[in-house]
């Protein structure tokens, strides 16, 4: 009998949550088999068996919190069990036969302590610091009943505590009452319904709040007459596809136009590491991408150095690993500078929020006709699109920052220049 542990997750990572089992208790496995799926803050990975055998006991369930180490199943080594199959008929029927004789054993139901501690031990719809969970468990404490003063939600140290401190008044309280019959809120009477916020949804509200406070974040807005990359879209899709097998896309355009714009404006490349700016040499572009569980950031590493149709595939490759839950931890990290498409979904502005320690990040939006003002004469209906620079004035000044996206705007509108940027 040889025990499953969770194993070493990445740095700096030390729980995980089981999102399912792919195999059930009496299946036989095999060596590098995946046995769950675990979810991560920042990417889901997979619990492989270690030999052949079979999974004879599962120890933790779906939402479960583990850590690395924790012992979550068990695998007996060797083929699984075939009695079943290979019993005769007749010696089935006398098994139930005399089965269907004996008197039934009581079912012995758990203790309302041993409920306590295992609603305890999994806390993956509550979340919680260890110190709080670890107090929680000297104490003999319910973390669902703790009230949270964090804003996130997140239960503390300090909360368990005060939780025990008001404890005895509410007791007292109620022995003092003793209602004949409990009265409900008719705000509780309309439907709701509570869904357990997964662990990258967590970790993503608390980068975001993380990024607002610590980060003098600002935002600056100019437009985009996308005319002309219109027109070399139109021109070239049909050769593009044909030579490199993927469609000439609009993130390409705004990649290359970016990473011109670092170059001439380098501390919208750059971050902070206590009292000094590290100036970053190389260009590692973020591409948001939109999930099921979230917002991810994939990395396309050294994008200064690759063409048009290198990029496009580059983002397409990696906004597929995101919806299939397939990146890795490399994939998401040390990124110098981030982009987001919200003109996806429609929107027409917004400002979006920094991907810390990056101290800009590029927002695009809708492509809209709007009347444009070409001369004093003359007005024409132009695909314009509004595009949002947030940066952190800490080291950015206003005037870079517009600068920088007026740059970006001269780069779009005239796409042969891209090609001289380089």
């Amino acid at each position: 009998m040889s025990e499953v542990k969770v194993p070493e997750l990445a740095e700096s990572i030390t729980e995980a949550t089981i999102v399912k089992w792919l195999k059930a208790e009496g299946d036989s496995v095999a060596q590098g088999e995946v046995l769950a799926e675990l979810e991560t803050d920042k990417v889901n990975m997979e619990l492989n068996a270690e030999q052949d055998g079979t999974l004879t006991k599962i120890m933790r369930e779906p939402g479960d919190t583990v850590h690395v180490g924790d012992v979550v199943a068990m695998i007996e080594e060797g083929a699984a069990p075939t009695q079943k199959q290979s019993a005769p008929p007749k010696a089935e029927a006398e098994a139930a036969e005399k089965q269907a004789t004996q008197p039934k054993e009581e079912k012995v139901e758990p203790t309302p302590a041993s409920n306590d501690n295992q609603r305890k031990e999994s806390v993956g719809a509550r979340a919680a610091t260890p110190a709080a969970r670890k107090l929680a468990r000297a104490q003999n404490v319910d973390l669902h009943n703790v009230r949270s003063q964090d804003p996130l939600g997140r239960v503390t140290a300090e909360d368990v505590k005060a939780n025990n401190v008001a404890q005895p008044e509410s007791r007292k309280a109620a022995i003092s009452t003793k209602p004949a019959a409990p009265t409900i809120s008719t705000d509780t009477e309309k439907p709701v319904e509570r869904i357990p916020m997964s662990r990258r949804r967590q970790t993503i509200a608390e980068r975001l709040v993380h990024a607002q406070h610590s980060a003098a974040m600002l935002t600056t807005f100019n437009e985009v007459d996308m005319t002309a990359i219109l027109d070399v879209r139109k021109r070239r899709q049909e050769k593009f596809v044909e030579q490199h097998n993927i469609k000439l896309g609009f993130m390409s355009f705004f990649t290359k136009a970016v990473v011109g714009s670092l170059k001439a404006f380098p501390l919208l490349n750059a971050e902070i590491q206590g009292k000094e700016i590290l100036l970053k040499k190389y260009y590692d572009i973020g591409i948001a991408v939109a999930t099921e569980g979230g917002l991810v950031v994939p990395v396309v590493r050294d994008a200064d150095r690759l063409s048009f149709a290198e990029l496009e595939t580059n983002i397409a490759n990696l906004a597929k690993k995101a919806r299939d839950n397939k990146l890795s931890l490399s994939d998401l990290q040390g990124g110098t500078f981030s982009i987001t498409n919200g003109g996806i979904f429609g929107s027409l502005l917004s400002t979006p929020i920094l991907n810390a320690p990056q101290v800009g990040i590029l927002g695009m939006h809708k492509i809209q006709l709007r009347p444009i003002a070409i001369d004093k004469e003359r007005t024409e209906n132009r695909p314009m699109m509004y595009i949002a620079l947030s940066y952190d004035h800490r080291i950015v000044d206003g005037k870079e920052a517009v600068s920088f996206l007026t740059k970006v705007k001269e780069l779009l509108e005239d796409p042969e220049t891209l090609l001289l940027e380089g």
